[in-house]
């Protein structure tokens, strides 16, 4: 069920521009808008359309916080920007969609303009005992609480398609004692449910009878993919359950495909830190699976601990699993702490090329047409690299750009590796001055085409609810030893809301939004 509130918003956006220079906003008009997580199907996190912020003028001087939108609940789901939406009884504007764990999907101006949403849809009705899911049922995977709290409803990041002026997003729902998750298609106009939705989530696995998708232990932390008129959407579990991966036509909701990771075993969880399966430009599917079963090598169909090509039908074709896997699935070190970047064609002798990172620290580079398989004494892979210097662990993803890949891991610096002839430089060119604490940080990059590119990161505490407020940090994307702006450092006027785990910010048209525990973020250059 859904419950939609639409407010048409006329009235001056009440928290005025916090900086006062001369405007020097300059709007695109090819940019097509932040539809998806981390931008494209290669999930490279690049906004190439970006003409208003550079270099030479993103500073404490010149840029800063403009606004802030409060929520009803924590956004760990990335922001979406989808310019040029014929708003109801309001008209053209362009929209920044934030989804939060209090079962929410608001709609606001991104101009700030207008203080109040544009539109609301609510997922919950507690008069008839639909609710959020507590953090008080222990086989709750995002119960723990450094994991997620107080409640779970919305996770993943949704997805828009503008052809069908819709945004996709699966939240999950307690209804009178059952648990649920349902796939939602709103209108991108006015937050109201398209005919066909909402629909349930259910699949089985085929050929193996009485293996079906639990919604109580599943947990959706993935953002949604859409690929070919298809909507994929991920899960992960504990307490023994597995990890799915379900598709559904995107103009009726049908399901059309589904994959249990180890249906004849358990978990194999696809957490990816939030990230959404890459697609290539044949429409296959590429994801990582936590620690769980595996028996892939011996012709069986589990495969956690796994980096896993699939087809646009869900059919595994190819796989990398890591040679000390059973280690790794004893002592959960998680092939799933992150997901997979595509890289650009390359001239050397792999032309198309992955990377991925797990919670060891290592990065690996893999050849799409040959992942790798599963080797008992090595890796058959195209290189294995320690991308947090000795520090262990990876619970981000990586952005590109230009040849370079970009990680900030837990604990350690953003560092700027080169890639040249398929293969990344051993050593980081170029890294920041600061670190960054639990999880790192994903970054975004902006730029105008190949020049003024900035990398923009979410420094956060660490800490699930509470804590110091996030910053937002960017750098020089030629060389990250250059900071050209952090909100720790430009004082009150510029201090957002506590941050959350896995957030990545969003750059459109002179501005950076992000999410918080309370609030969407944005920053830009006065208008």
């Amino acid at each position: 069920m859904v419950t939609v509130l639409t407010i048409a918003a006329l009235g001056a956006c009440s928290g005025a521009a916090l900086l006062s220079h001369t405007p020097a906003f300059v709007p695109t008009t090819g940019f097509e808008g932040v539809l998806m997580w981390h931008n494209d199907l290669a999930r490279t996190g690049q906004n190439r359309d970006e003409t208003a912020l550079t270099p030479a003028n993103v500073g404490a001087a010149s840029f800063g916080k403009r606004f802030a939108r409060p929520v009803d609940g924590m956004i760990y789901a990335q922001p979406l920007y989808v310019p040029r939406v014929n708003v109801a009884r309001i008209g053209m504007v362009d929209v920044v969609v934030v989804a939060t764990e209090h079962d929410s999907v608001y709609a606001f101006d991104a101009s700030g303009k207008r203080a109040r949403p544009l539109w609301h849809a609510s997922f919950i009705d507690p008069k008839r005992g639909i609710t959020t899911v507590p953090c008080t049922n222990k086989r709750q995977p995002e119960c723990d609480p450094t994991i997620l709290a107080p409640e779970h409803g919305i996770t993943g990041t949704p997805v828009v398609d503008p052809s069908m002026k819709t945004v996709f997003v699966y939240a999950k729902t307690l209804d009178r004692g059952k648990y649920f998750w349902h796939l939602h298609a709103l209108d991108i106009r006015s937050g109201a449910e398209r005919p066909e939705s909402p629909v349930a989530v259910e699949a089985s696995a085929h050929g193996y009878p009485g293996v079906r998708f639990d919604p109580e232990s599943g947990f959706g932390r993935s953002g949604l993919a859409l690929s070919r008129g298809t909507l994929y959407v991920a899960f992960a579990s504990n307490d023994d359950a597995r990890g799915w991966l379900i598709g559904y036509d995107a103009s009726t909701l049908a399901q059309t495909f589904a994959l249990c990771i180890a249906p004849k075993g358990n978990l194999g969880g696809i957490w990816m830190s939030g990230a959404a399966p890459a697609a290539d430009d044949a429409g296959n599917l590429y994801a990582t699976t936590g620690n769980g079963s595996f028996d892939a090598d011996r012709g069986g169909p589990n495969y956690g601990m796994s980096l896993l090509r699939v087809t646009p039908s869900l059919a595994v074709t190819d796989y990398f699993a890591p040679f000390d896997e059973r280690v790794e699935s004893r002592h959960d070190l998680d092939f799933a702490s992150t997901g997979v970047m595509l890289l650009p064609e390359t001239q050397g002798p792999h032309p198309h090329e992955a990377v991925s990172a797990d919670k060891h620290g290592w990065i690996f580079v893999v050849d799409r047409d040959h992942l790798g398989g599963f080797h008992r004494d090595r890796n058959d892979i195209v290189q294995q690299l320690d991308g947090n210097l000795g520090g262990g662990q990876m619970y981000s993803n990586p952005a590109y750009f230009d040849g370079a890949v970009y990680y900030a891991p837990p604990g350690a610096h953003l560092r700027r590796y080169v890639l040249r002839k398929g293969r990344l430089s051993q050593q980081p060119v170029s890294q920041s001055g600061d670190t960054f604490n639990y999880p790192g940080a994903t970054p975004a990059i902006s730029s105008n085409g190949d020049a003024d590119a900035i990398v923009w990161t979410i420094a956060v505490s660490g800490r699930v609810r509470g804590g110091p407020p996030a910053e937002l940090r960017a750098y020089d994307a030629r060389d990250v030893s250059i900071e050209l702006y952090d909100s720790g450092r430009a004082g009150r006027r510029d201090q957002p809301a506590p941050g959350t785990k896995f957030s990545v910010p969003i750059v459109a048209n002179g501005m950076v939004y992000f999410g918080t525990q309370t609030a969407l973020e944005a920053y830009g250059l006065p208008r």
